[in-house]
């Protein structure tokens, strides 16, 4: 090191971000101090003061080596921090920040959240942040920023948000391409309005009763978790796409063409028959197609999916190359009509892979039917994979059922598997 051109340390020390690696380098010699204002990176982990011995405050700490650095870009803060001391170090290196990823701790503090000026409204110093990560907010007033006309990511996980204060963060951030709410609760009604946004993650925790307003030009990925109620009318650029509802149901979805869509994943425990079909009518230029929802019907009345024509189904997504079918779905395409309109013409051109789980043994020669249909239909599938889950009968019909998948299997073994 000693031999080295004072650029070069500089460079080598600039890839270093550790708090405690820059501490400690600090205190080995003059030339490799004065090499560490040149860092562009700072990390403070969750136990950087546990072990703290000196009179300093921790925000001070952080302070002083904010003060050091010439031009720091990235501040990653895990370690608790106060609003005063945030305030202050925004202070100093916002002009110059680009990504800032800070665990806020103040999801059960609601007098942090009122406090000035708050955590979120120290942030608003960092003009020009390019992306910006929070943990554990509490959202319940809407944050005094101005904009952040070069924010392209935003992501938040866990907090407690209100419906107006959602709506004022993300006005603030009109050129998002990017935006994560993961583990949210607390919105009602959700309304995002991003020109620019092209990729969008919402996880929204609770009785999963929310709904959602979208409205991107340019969104290509959507991941919707907890919503009943979904309007996305401007697809036209979106290819991947999954809806799910671990807690309620899914009574509407209101989506415009969606033509250039090649993956859909609709998952939950209820959904309106009108959403699920209308959601398949929709996505005829799929490619992967997952389905794993259990129970159609409307309100409590949880009912089985009605029948699918086998042929219909396939006709109407010609492009489809993988097939994840669970439980009600492929009891649907099993029932007695379904393989009716079978043609002597009949191919599926594109599948390739079927992903097939069966937790009943009820209608055991129509699944086995069904199932010998997608090999024979199936022109160029490589791989079936037949998943037995949870499969309760007290009656010897479901080791008879397992036999039979047994046989089949054997006699395709070179296509088929079962896990």
């Amino acid at each position: 090191m000693e031999s080295l051109p004072d650029a070069v340390v500089q460079y080598i020390f600039s890839f270093m971000n550790n708090a405690r690696d820059v501490a400690v380098c600090n205190c080995v010699s003059k030339r490799w101090k004065d090499s560490l204002p040149y860092i562009k990176s700072l990390y403070f982990p969750r136990n950087s003061f546990d072990n703290q011995s000196g009179v300093d405050h921790p925000d001070t700490i952080v302070w002083k080596m904010l003060s050091s650095v010439v031009k720091l870009e990235e501040l990653v803060v895990y370690s608790p921090f106060s609003s005063i001391g945030l305030a202050s170090w925004m202070l100093l290196v916002g002009s110059s920040l680009k990504h800032l990823e800070l665990r806020m701790d103040n999801l059960a503090e609601y007098q942090n959240c009122i406090e000035s000026p708050s955590k979120l409204e120290c942030i608003s110093t960092a003009k020009n942040l390019e992306s910006l990560k929070l943990w554990g907010v509490l959202m319940m007033n809407s944050p005094k920023w101005d904009a952040f006309p070069k924010l392209q990511s935003l992501e938040i996980v866990g907090a407690k948000l209100e419906d107006h204060a959602l709506t004022a963060a993300l006005q603030a951030c009109l050129n998002l391409k990017n935006l994560l709410l993961l583990g949210c609760e607390g919105v009602r009604s959700v309304l995002i309005e991003l020109p620019s946004l092209e990729q969008c993650k919402l996880d929204f925790y609770g009785v999963g009763n929310y709904s959602l307003t979208l409205t991107s030009p340019k969104i290509e990925f959507l991941e919707v978790q907890g919503c009943s109620w979904i309007s996305v009318r401007e697809t036209a650029c979106l290819r991947s796409l999954s809806i799910s509802n671990n807690a309620g149901r899914v009574y509407m979805v209101d989506f415009g063409k969606l033509a250039a869509l090649e993956f859909l994943s609709i998952r939950g425990v209820q959904w309106c028959w009108n959403a699920i079909s209308k959601m398949l009518q929709l996505a005829s230029e799929v490619k992967h197609l997952y389905m794993k929802v259990e129970f159609t019907g409307d309100f409590d009345n949880l009912q089985p999916f009605p029948e699918i024509d086998f042929v219909d189904f396939f006709n109407s997504h010609p492009k489809l190359q993988k097939f994840d079918i669970h439980g009600a779905m492929f009891a649907a395409l099993c029932q007695k009509n379904s393989l009716k309109n079978v043609q002597s013409g009949f191919v599926i051109p594109c599948l390739e892979e079927v992903v097939v789980t069966v937790r009943s043994p009820l209608n055991a020669e129509q699944k086995i039917s069904t199932l010998e249909s997608l090999l024979k239909y199936g022109k160029v599938i490589k791989s079936m994979a037949i998943r037995i889950l949870q499969m309760r009968s007290s009656h010897s019909s479901a080791d008879d059922f397992f036999d039979e998948i047994c046989r089949f299997q054997r006699m395709n073994h070179k296509t088929v598997r079962i896990e």
